[in-house]
């Protein structure tokens, strides 16, 4: 199966609608964007038969530098679990379900770093992903680092579905 031929996941979230921008919740407080480091909430449906867990991640393609940034990567999400409440990526792992995993986002702490772009800097995208696996375990550890998450799921991978968040700040 090539990338082309992934079923699509719908994703989605009551706290914004596809390419609109970021409430405060989902700003960052730590990087002094006004907000909260609040993960939004999320719902997925159509997972192809055979999803056995899921993998999310929040990744901003136009950070400066090399790359990108990861916000939140979260793994080992169980095959029966098709939303995460506001919340689910708080650093203690209390909203998250059993067994699954955070990784340390680009800020190095595990858990959901808000959005926060340089002042000046333009939009940013901030592309929500759900993945549907063929595992009930990634075989990443705390460890792993964000960046060679989706090399290491993509034999995995039978399903994927994204959400757009923007924000800019002046």
């Amino acid at each position: 199966m090539t990338r082309h031929d992934i079923p699509a996941l719908h994703v989605s979230s009551e706290s914004f609608k596809e390419g609109q921008t970021l409430p405060p919740a989902q700003r960052s407080g730590k990087m002094r964007a006004g907000g909260q480091d609040e993960s939004p909430q999320l719902g997925w449906s159509g997972a192809p038969a055979g999803t056995r867990s899921y993998a999310v991640t929040m990744f901003d393609p136009d950070a400066p530098g090399h790359g990108g940034f990861w916000h939140w990567a979260v793994l080992d999400l169980p095959g029966g679990v098709t939303s995460l409440p506001a919340g689910a990526g708080a650093e203690d792992n209390r909203r998250l379900p059993p067994g699954a995993l955070q990784l340390k986002n680009d800020a190095g702490f595990r858990g959901y770093l808000g959005a926060a772009p340089p002042p000046g800097h333009g939009p940013h995208r901030y592309i929500l992903t759900v993945y549907a696996l063929d595992v009930e375990q990634s075989g990443l550890d705390a460890g792993s680092s964000p960046a060679k998450l989706e090399a290491k799921l993509a034999p995995h991978i039978l399903g994927r579905g994204t959400l757009t968040g923007i924000f800019e700040r002046h």
